[in-house]
């Protein structure tokens, strides 16, 4: 599977679970559980325009490396520029909708962030195990 059928795919199966994962997370840490699913949904809607954005540019990136296939270096690389990404956009909006201070939006997002780097590489990884791995990163 290739092209943008590929890119709909990872990212329809990736947020869902992420949903899931961020409302439990955001719930258990405290929050009401409706702020917490609605913070959940817009941080996914972000999430994905960004994923399409950043997928797009890594394989660009990806594609005209002289090494194919992905190492752990580069599924590292990956998740790192995925989730600092949204770092920047998620932080002000977890502030606002969960009426907390930036700095407690900062460590919310960055307990997030730890949960989804690691996340984010296993999904990766299992995902280009069950498709296979795009044409960028193929021999």
């Amino acid at each position: 599977m290739q092209g943008l059928k590929r890119k709909v795919v990872y990212v329809t199966l990736f947020e869902l679970i992420a949903i899931g994962l961020t409302s439990s997370i955001l719930v258990f840490s405290g929050h009401d559980a409706g702020h917490a699913g609605a913070a959940a949904v817009a941080s996914s809607a972000l999430a994905v325009i960004w994923n399409f954005i950043f997928n797009s540019l890594f394989e660009a990136w990806e594609a005209r490396q002289t090494t194919r296939g992905r190492s752990w270096k580069r599924r590292a690389a990956h998740a790192i520029g995925f989730e600092g990404g949204l770092v920047l956009v998620l932080v002000p909006l977890f502030a606002w909708w969960l009426d907390i201070s930036l700095w407690e939006a900062l460590v919310l997002d960055i307990g997030l962030l730890a949960f989804f780097m690691a996340y984010t590489y296993i999904f990766s990884l299992a995902f280009d195990r069950v498709f296979g791995l795009p044409a960028s990163a193929q021999g």
